[in-house]
């Protein structure tokens, strides 16, 4: 990966629908070179997927939150398994603390959430947290270039 790759990952960070001709302009290189360093950056892995992100409030789903969840070693696949079939289970990281588990969620409203925490419980104690704003939101890791 060099400096041309990364600051095509950037531009592509900050808009996924963004031209081959648009960012051919702006890393001064030709379009078809773009489009095979694209293709080459999706066939090693560093750009996963394309994703719209999507106002979540403007569907109904009024509640965001953070929940914690103690999930012992032994329960680890049937947690994992549980929790893919669920689509209000944005994410969900294995960290380290009291709790082995954060998930992000939305629901339309707090019973729902409600019904969901009790029936998380099954696989250990909650902890959950209710967004009230969000100031940052989802964006890019900026990938560093060198200035030559």
């Amino acid at each position: 990966m060099d400096n041309l790759d990364r600051k095509i990952l950037n531009i592509m960070q900050q808009n996924a629908r963004v031209t081959v001709k648009q960012i051919a302009e702006q890393c001064f290189i030709s379009s078809p070179s773009v489009s095979v360093r694209v293709q080459n950056l999706e066939t090693l892995g560093y750009i996963r997927s394309y994703q719209a992100l999507i106002d979540y409030q403007k569907l109904g789903y009024l509640i965001k939150a953070y929940v914690h969840c103690a999930v012992n070693a032994k329960d680890k696949e049937a947690f994992y398994a549980y929790i893919a079939d669920i689509p209000n289970v944005i994410e969900c990281d294995c960290i380290t603390g009291d709790y082995s588990m954060l998930l992000k969620v939305y629901f339309s409203d707090t019973v729902v959430l409600d019904r969901f925490i009790t029936d998380l419980q099954f696989y250990g104690d909650t902890k959950t947290y209710i967004v009230f704003s969000t100031n940052v939101g989802p964006r890019g890791l900026q990938v560093p270039v060198d200035d030559q």
